[in-house]
């Protein structure tokens, strides 16, 4: 999903439809597109790190969404990654094998990670195979959109 015009804040939602709670990214992103919020601009994303440098470059802005193994599940976790490391064992249940963590070191390393980048990351409880979110995915999924469009000043 795009909203296909330039825009100062950058929204990804990182994961796979197809593997229940990490999907849960992808749809907290569908629903702030749909919101349809002035100058934001919403993509979706598997989540490989490569494609992250990629669709981050020239941002200022950059809020990415994605799944999170670390207990309890429906939990909202939200780091500055400009400001710190983000523990790459939370993110291990990603169907992704380099992923949201891995991507922002490397950028980090690299010296391209946008000026802003906030990552958020929804503690889900069921990554198998199949689709639709678990109930605490899809609670912490809707008011994480509520927390992104306060924080936008939407």
């Amino acid at each position: 999903m795009n909203t296909f015009r330039t825009a100062p804040t950058l929204i990804i939602g990182v994961g796979n439809r197809w593997r229940r709670d990490d999907g849960a990214g992808p749809a907290a992103a569908e629903a702030l597109a749909a919101l349809g919020l002035e100058e934001v601009r919403v993509l979706e994303t598997g989540g490989e790190g490569a494609d992250l440098l990629d669709l981050w470059q020239g941002a200022e802005r950059v809020i990415l969404i994605d799944a999170a193994s670390g207990p309890p599940a429906g939990t909202i976790h939200r780091f500055d990654a400009r400001q710190q490391h983000l523990p790459a064992d939370l993110f291990g249940a990603s169907s992704h094998a380099f992923g949201v963590a891995q991507a922002v070191e490397l950028g980090r390393a690299l010296g391209c990670l946008p000026p802003c980048l906030t990552v958020y990351a929804l503690a889900g409880c069921d990554f198998a195979h199949g689709q639709g979110l678990s109930p605490e995915a899809a609670t912490a999924a809707l008011a994480l959109v509520a927390e992104i469009v306060l924080e936008l000043g939407a």
